[in-house]
């Protein structure tokens, strides 16, 4: 067994996800600035400016979650982080890794027809894409399982 990891994460979502979250937390302290002199007669507190800045902040973590998917594998397991939790997986419960056609991201196959999103594998990377399956699915065949499943007789 090798001792090699693999760990992919998306690169294209970084390159819009993060110019546009510092574009919204900078339209959203421009309106708080601009938010004490209206023509509308209402008067607009400091305390309210701050919120506006802070609704700005908020978009933009929440635009940056998009940046936090991660896959890390070893021959032994595969931790698969999508936006909000991470999960790892021994390959023993893994059944494959695939990338349907037309799917925005690859999958990790397990058993009883069910499936995790590896979100951090994104068909927009393209090249990158086809490069983190194929080091992922090396290491799924060096697993002792997978060598285990393809050895056995057929019946």
């Amino acid at each position: 067994m090798s001792a090699e990891t693999v760990t992919c994460r998306p690169r294209r979502v970084r390159f819009v996800a993060i110019p546009a979250a510092a574009g919204l937390v900078a339209l959203f302290v421009i309106i708080a600035i601009l938010l004490r002199n209206t023509p509308t007669g209402a008067y607009f507190e400091v305390s309210d400016q701050i919120a506006m800045a802070m609704v700005g902040v908020l978009l933009a973590c929440g635009v940056l979650l998009l940046t936090r998917p991660r896959v890390r594998a070893t021959a032994e397991w595969i931790e698969v982080r999508n936006l909000l939790g991470a999960t790892r997986y021994p390959w023993s419960e893994v059944r494959g890794l695939s990338f349907p056609d037309g799917s925005a991201w690859a999958r990790l196959d397990l058993p009883a027809d069910e499936y995790v999103s590896i979100m951090a594998v994104q068909a927009a990377d393209g090249a990158r894409a086809v490069t983190a399956m194929r080091g992922l699915r090396a290491l799924y065949k060096e697993s002792s399982v997978y060598t285990e499943a393809t050895s056995k007789p057929r019946s």
